[in-house]
């Protein structure tokens, strides 16, 4: 059975958190440790993480990329799952990470949030403006379906192969972005809607939280480079394809 290390950044978000913690402590699959990557909190965080039992680690260099990463390297963990602190993930989330990432061949797995609160209209809004086109634009983008970092998971010795190529120290990378583009576009990543969690409804809060996030996500193919250039991807993955056809066989990790 895998051990599965859940990593979770949190900078001023106690009230989030909580409900992620107690939803984590609730998981149908026993969870090997919570890591808590306190990024600067001046609020009730780091308390709330160790009332929970979590490990607690400090981040004092801001940035979610940066907060991320170290928790990933700190996870002891066959399975790295990563939340955000406003994730609420169902029961059954955990084991059902651990069942798709059995699967012969599959790297890393993840799923779409969803509002926790609001009506049909920002339910409309979300899919429609924000989490649709991220899916659908980044997967066409990567040539695989991309990590959305509220509800993801990937094996540990994904990270160990591709940590020393993330960026870490950009505060203005979209840090799940920047994972995705790391992973080769020849290896198996599923999305499934059985990952869905509850998320807050903040990237709509307004305009300007909508442009930071669009902002940085052009920053972060920037800064891959030839990485992020789809033509590529795409060309990296047909070869591999055919090469897999016919041999019978797919790659793991590069």
């Amino acid at each position: 059975m895998f051990l599965v290390s859940v990593v979770v950044p949190v900078l001023d978000d106690a009230e989030h958190l909580v409900r992620c913690l107690d939803a984590l402590a609730a998981q149908t699959h026993s969870v090997h440790e919570v890591v808590v990557v306190d990024n600067g909190s001046t609020d009730r965080s780091v308390e709330v993480a160790l009332a929970a039992g979590a490990t607690v680690l400090h981040e004092p260099v801001r940035g979610i990329a940066r907060a991320s990463a170290r928790g990933y390297d700190h996870a002891a963990g066959d399975v790295i799952a990563r939340l955000d602190a406003d994730s609420v993930p169902p029961p059954g989330w955990i084991a059902e990470a651990v069942r798709l990432l059995e699967t012969p061949g599959v790297v890393a797995v993840t799923g779409p949030g969803r509002p926790r609160h609001g009506g049909a209209v920002v339910r409309g809004v979300w899919s429609g403006l924000y989490m649709g086109p991220y899916f659908v634009l980044m997967w066409s983008a990567l040539g695989r379906p991309p990590l959305f970092g509220s509800a993801m998971a990937v094996h540990r010795a994904t990270w160990t192969a591709v940590r020393s190529r993330a960026h870490r120290d950009d505060p203005e990378v979209h840090d799940d972005v920047d994972l995705s583009m790391q992973l080769d576009p020849a290896w198996h990543v599923v999305a499934a809607r059985s990952l869905t969690v509850e998320v807050s409804a903040r990237p709509l809060s307004g305009a300007a939280s909508m442009l930071r996030r669009t902002r940085r996500a052009f920053h972060t193919f920037r800064v891959n480079g030839r990485r992020a250039n789809p033509v590529r991807r795409w060309a990296r993955r047909g070869r591999v394809a055919l090469r897999a056809r016919a041999s019978g066989s797919w790659p793991h990790r590069r």
